[in-house]
């Protein structure tokens, strides 16, 4: 048996998703480290875990120390140390480092969590990435984007999902953004040039650094267009045909940022562009499993369930390489105003559309609350043979249904 600790601070539906897959492997006995009470677990999870830990902060690195002393002495040990959280790489590593097992290493979890190192790597390795730098001050921040031109990209040295990221335009908007977040050598800054172009994703499957698989996602518009404008219904889609000639830039360097990374064991998810002139640009790579419910996008398009292979590739270094089978979209319900869900438009006409390329939906309900995150209030995935159909359904899915806030 496999004695293996997931780190899962909160119980969110996506989080427990994967807990469960790892807890129903037979050759897996589960420990688990959170910050949720012992009954948030359900009925069914109590009774097929092995060990159980509530911490105060469960991305706190000596909180999680002592969760694991006192677990590794309940299971008799621990061979693995997991989580999905891309905040929790870092921490993991440390443990995992610490208890002497096998996983991503501090190193290689530093390289993917901090996104100026990794494009410092990227650039001492040849592999195509926006032009960057780490501001610790305004007057490195001016300096580079005068270099550069604008518009240039703020974000968040350790940033994920294009949260707190912003485009700006001028040298105005520059000195606004560096007054309200001032860099300092202790919290720098990132910038990088504005890359145009197509936005797509390389999600991969890796065990101790051999790459098993790859699939690419494209977006429609792109995530930092999402983020600057709520009211966008914005779409993703895995086409079925993954030799496409737009596709042989990334299939050549994405497994080589990964090597320069120094990926180990697990998902991953991997942002690049396509530019106008037929380069590309890597953005960033998380060492997790993809979010915006893109491992059930997989699971579809593979007819395989990758939450289960996600939890074999971590606790067992197994991993069933499955055929592309299916192209699958969806498309995300946002909606326009502000509050609370007052009504939905178009459902009963989307649903006579779209037929049975409906494979899984989560409507907004009335009287939900405004989503925070740029995943909206619902979304709608579509599965089928034809790459072209499921994109033209996706187009109904955002032009049919709407949203209504108040």
């Amino acid at each position: 048996m496999v004695r293996v600790l997931f780190v899962a601070p909160f119980a969110l539906d996506t989080t427990m998703r994967f807990v469960r897959a790892a807890a129903s492997l037979p050759d897996v006995e589960l420990g688990i480290v959170t910050q949720e009470p012992f009954e948030r677990l359900g009925a069914d999870l109590k009774s097929r875990i092995s060990g159980f830990e509530r911490v105060d902060n469960a991305e706190n690195l000596q909180h999680l120390r002592h969760a694991v002393r006192k677990l590794a002495h309940s299971m008799h040990g621990i061979d693995r140390v997991v989580g999905i959280l891309e905040q929790l790489q870092v921490p993991l590593a440390e443990l995992r480092q610490e208890l002497g097992i096998e996983g991503l290493s501090v190193d290689a979890a530093h390289n993917f969590r901090d996104k100026a190192r990794m494009k410092d790597r990227f650039g001492a390795a040849q592999i195509p990435c926006a032009k960057h730098r780490r501001c610790h001050s305004a007057s490195e921040a001016m300096h580079f984007a005068e270099q550069v031109g604008f518009p240039v990209v703020a974000k968040p040295i350790a940033g994920a999902g294009a949260r707190n990221t912003a485009r700006l335009e001028t040298v105005e908007q520059l000195g606004n953004w560096l007054r309200s977040f001032p860099p300092t050598p202790k919290a720098p800054l990132m910038l990088e040039e504005f890359v145009t172009g197509r936005e797509f994703s390389f999600d991969s499957a890796s065990i101790r650094g051999r790459h098993l698989l790859h699939s690419i996602t494209e977006y429609f518009p792109t995530p930092l267009e999402v983020m600057e404008n709520p009211w966008i219904q914005w779409c993703v889609l895995l086409r079925r045909e993954l030799d496409r000639p737009e596709y042989a830039p990334i299939f050549e360097a994405g497994p080589r940022a990964l090597d320069t990374l120094g990926m180990h064991t697990g998902l991953t998810h991997m942002e690049w562009f396509a530019r106008p002139d037929g380069s590309i640009a890597i953005s960033e790579v998380a060492a997790r499993p993809p979010g915006a419910q893109f491992t059930s996008l997989l699971s579809y398009a593979y007819d395989f369930d990758f939450y289960r292979g996600w939890a074999e590739l971590v606790s067992c270094d197994r991993f069933d390489v499955p055929k592309r089978r299916y192209s699958v979209g969806a498309a995300f319900l946002r909606g326009q105003g502000r509050g609370k869900v007052k009504k939905i438009h178009g459902i009963e006409e989307a649903r006579r559309d779209l037929g049975d390329l409906v494979v899984e939906a989560k409507l907004p309900k009335t009287g939900q609350p405004g989503a925070s995150s740029y995943e909206g209030e619902g979304y709608v995935i579509l599965r089928g043979e034809d790459s072209t159909a499921i994109e033209q359904a996706l187009a109904r899915v955002v032009r049919t249904i709407r949203v209504e806030l108040a």
